[in-house]
């Protein structure tokens, strides 16, 4: 095996700054397809205006385990839409519908997760992960 068929086959480093970008640039994409407000990208994100809007002119540094830690849940959740909901606009409309599951209480699933906690990002993923049948 080549060392770069070594490198391609370990796992991504979101610690250097090119990953850190693509990883960002992910979830500008899940942004435009739940048409998330920049208050609601922030929330999201846990991040300061300033740093966001660095972040959107590509001015990009590693990204601390907070961040990383919410991008993980939020990209498990855009999947999990995905396998649940394969026609792409009801998986992006699913986040924004009031919803009847107890957690919930007819709240949409974006809305728990704006709470700001990181807890509120991971409920919703574990749900979606019981929905199919799968493991986080």
């Amino acid at each position: 095996m080549t060392a770069l068929a070594k490198e391609r086959s370990g796992p991504v480093d979101l610690q250097t700054s090119a990953a850190a970008q693509a990883a960002l640039r992910t979830f500008w994409r899940l942004a435009d397809a739940w048409q998330l407000s920049v208050p609601e990208q922030l929330s999201l994100l846990g991040v300061a205006r300033t740093t966001l809007y660095q972040w959107k002119q590509g001015k990009v540094g590693p990204l601390d385990r907070h961040v990383l830690e919410r991008l993980s849940y939020l990209f498990g959740i855009y999947s999990a839409l995905q396998i649940l909901l394969p026609v792409p606009e009801r998986a992006h409309d699913w986040v924004r519908k009031p919803n009847a599951a107890p957690f919930l209480g007819g709240q949409s699933a974006l809305q728990r997760m704006l709470g700001g906690q990181v807890a509120d990002l991971f409920v919703v993923r574990q749900y979606l992960d019981a929905e199919r049948g799968g493991k986080s």
